[in-house]
């Protein structure tokens, strides 16, 4: 067994936010919705390396939509430098980064961040 993807939620009719954040932002691809799907609204993206899916977020709508307060996906940098890069990048593109849990993963550098909807993200990088 393997993870396919993973699940988040998002307001009705804000895809244009969900595109910045995870395509502007983390850096992700926009992935199409199978037809059945796609009239359903949210968005899905895939994170690739040499070719081959790594991540995969799917954001679905919640018309009573509220983020899960503590919930959330982890994504892993590869090194430092990239790990670093994606943080600035967020920063300077206005989401709420935060860094008070930076060393409490052993073997890890993390920090966490909100898309624009309020979802929490942890973005971790190993600490070698």
């Amino acid at each position: 067994m393997r993870l396919h993807h993973i699940q988040i939620s998002m307001p009705r009719g804000q895809e244009a936010e969900a595109r910045r954040f995870y395509v502007e932002g983390l850096g992700m691809s926009e992935a199409s919705k199978p037809p059945a799907l796609a009239g359903r609204g949210g968005c899905w993206f895939r994170a690739l390396h040499a070719g081959t899916v790594v991540a995969e977020v799917h954001l679905g709508v919640e018309d009573e939509f509220i983020p899960a307060k503590k919930a959330h996906p982890g994504l892993v940098c590869d090194s430092l430098k990239e790990w670093e890069t994606l943080a600035g990048c967020l920063d300077s593109m206005g989401y709420d980064l935060s860094w008070a849990e930076r060393e409490t993963f052993e073997g890890y550098l993390r920090f966490h961040v909100r898309d624009g909807f309020g979802n929490r993200l942890e973005i971790m990088t190993p600490a070698n």
